[in-house]
């Protein structure tokens, strides 16, 4: 076999391939055993046709082209492994020529993988917020502490804000009350805007058993995005009574003794939060420059099927949850189509670039990924999911997905490399030591998630 390559742009090739007849032997003899098993000829047992009677009856053409379907792809792949090539995605073949026991031509288009280089990132410089906690901000976390462990009582009074109300609701659009129009018992917080516009004006004012009307836009259900006459009904005002802040409100809430016990230990998830948010944010700003440093042409084949596939997981995923559609979401967001497609693509693009730079970093650094950093990932990725590890574990083996993860834990450490080169400060002119920073803050962060979920079960047990 003879292969030549001819590069169209950067970023796509077209291979230019000589098969021997002779080479095409083995697929000839699996298209003959193919065809043997699929036909009936009058005479001969079933598998024992001879060839010449195949070419007879069905002819030599079938035969052929069964033999060259199965043999392309072969012939295609030492191509490519002879030219050491990295492809992306499917080839566009073209049989330029085919002589019966003489020789197999064809061409092959492909997109693949640019070469990139890599350029000097020693002298990034970027600057990230500060790690700085108020007492402000340790009193608005210790009042929202404070808010999980209100308790409700029964009022007779009319309701005002703050209040907790059970309601009974009935829609109505066009007259007709709708079939999924109807709810009874339902708790709702006034001003909390958990419910639909227009109700908090309906309800505050009204005691237990007063009714209001009001005009609202229904938010879903069959008559999604109608505007509708609601009726609501007031079965109880309830008061929320918070807490005191006190020691006994420290012991009730948390592992702490004492309030002050409490807000030093706000302070310093708090701390620890924001040294997360700081790291994640040098990587990105880091990561920012680094793309500026390096010209990566992109296959447009590759940036339209990314475009494409950002655009679906939106729309059948994250808004389909949502009980949206993209009409919606863009006049919520208050972008044009356009605009839209304008930044799913531009999103695309560095997505693509990132990809491709990191990777070659790994290549260049030598990066390897070892069971424990997969592992870690791994349990990472599976919390963000909401499955267990196990699950998470399950679902990737069996989608073929673990070279992926292992794709993303190496390009992590790749842009570790460069965060670590880079010059960090902060907007108090204070260089920031982001050694380790991210496993330092995945800890920190897990320490918070923890104990947020003690004070969870600590409120759920107030509340029984």
């Amino acid at each position: 076999m003879k292969s030549a390559v001819e590069t169209l742009n950067p970023t796509r090739v077209r291979l230019t391939v000589e098969v021997p007849f002779e080479e095409l032997k083995d697929s000839l003899d699996a298209a003959y055993k193919k065809i043997n098993q699929q036909v009936t000829v009058k005479g001969f047992r079933k598998g024992k046709i001879p060839a010449r009677v195949i070419d007879q009856r069905f002819g030599r053409g079938a035969v052929l082209e069964e033999a060259v379907n199965d043999a392309l792809p072969k012939f295609y792949t030492e191509a490519i492994n002879e030219a050491e090539l990295n492809p992306l995605g499917q080839p566009e073949v073209d049989i330029t020529e085919l002589k019966d026991g003489e020789t197999l031509n064809f061409t092959a288009e492909v997109d693949i993988r640019p070469t990139i280089e890599i350029p000097d990132y020693s002298g990034i410089e970027v600057t990230v917020d500060a790690v700085e906690v108020s007492d402000e901000d340790v009193e608005k976390s210790v009042e929202q502490l404070r808010e999980r462990f209100a308790s409700t009582s029964p009022v007779e009074r009319a309701a005002e804000d703050g209040d907790v109300v059970t309601i009974d609701l009935e829609a109505k659009v066009d007259g007709e009350v709708l079939e999924d129009g109807v709810a009874e018992g339902v708790s709702y917080t006034i001003g909390s805007g958990e419910l639909l516009e227009g109700i908090d004006d309906a309800v505050k004012g009204l005691e237990a058993g007063g009714e209001a009307t009001f005009t609202s836009e229904l938010k879903g259900g069959s008559a999604e995005g109608k505007e509708a006459e609601v009726t609501v009904k007031v079965t109880q005002v309830a008061a929320r009574e918070l807490p005191a802040l006190d020691d006994d409100f420290a012991q009730l809430a948390s592992e702490f003794d004492t309030l002050d016990e409490l807000k030093a230990d706000s302070r310093k998830r708090l701390e620890n939060m924001k040294q997360y948010d700081q790291a994640t944010q040098a990587q990105e700003r880091v990561l920012d420059e680094l793309l500026k440093l390096a010209e990566v042409p992109i296959p447009e084949k590759l940036l339209a099927d990314e475009i494409q596939t950002r655009k679906h997981n939106l729309e059948h995923h994250q808004l389909g949850q949502m009980g949206i559609d993209l009409a919606k979401y863009l006049e919520i967001q208050g972008k044009t189509e356009e605009e839209f497609t304008a930044e799913t693509e531009e999103q695309a693009v560095k997505g693509i670039k990132t990809q491709f730079i990191l990777d070659e970093l790994v290549n260049k650094e030598k990066l390897n990924v070892n069971q424990e950093e997969l592992t870690e990932h791994l349990m990472r990725r599976a919390a963000s999911s909401g499955m267990s590890p196990d699950q998470f574990a399950q679902a990737v083996v069996e989608g073929g997905q673990v070279p992926m993860l292992v794709g993303e834990v190496a390009r992590g450490k790749a842009l570790a490399v460069v965060v670590e080169a880079a010059k960090v400060t902060d907007t108090n002119g204070e260089v920031v030591d982001l050694e380790d920073a991210e496993d330092e803050a995945a800890e920190a962060a897990a320490e918070v998630e923890s104990a947020e979920s003690a004070e969870d079960e600590a409120a759920e047990k107030t509340e029984a």
